[in-house]
């Protein structure tokens, strides 16, 4: 286990995520920091290195309009 005592706050309470911690769960500038706050005051990070693509939108939204991709299409010529 790595563990590291100090990590400094910066202006606008900003941090550096060290750089071995960052290396090891490979952190990128892509990647999204989960803070979760525990009710005994500590806090557990998840992070999440997966970029959103497409896909992963896909059944997030519904709609109760049926629908039909010819109508739509000539509708957009006419």
């Amino acid at each position: 286990m790595l563990t590291i005592r100090n990590t400094k706050i910066y202006k606008n309470n900003q941090i550096t995520i060290p750089s071995k911690i960052r290396k090891e769960l490979n952190i990128t500038e892509k990647s999204s920091v989960n803070w979760i706050l525990n009710d005994d005051k500590t806090i557990t990070l998840k992070i999440e290195n997966k970029t959103k693509s497409v896909k992963d939108l896909v059944g997030l939204g519904s709609s109760e309009e049926l629908t039909n991709a010819v109508d739509l299409k000539r509708r957009l010529y006419l």
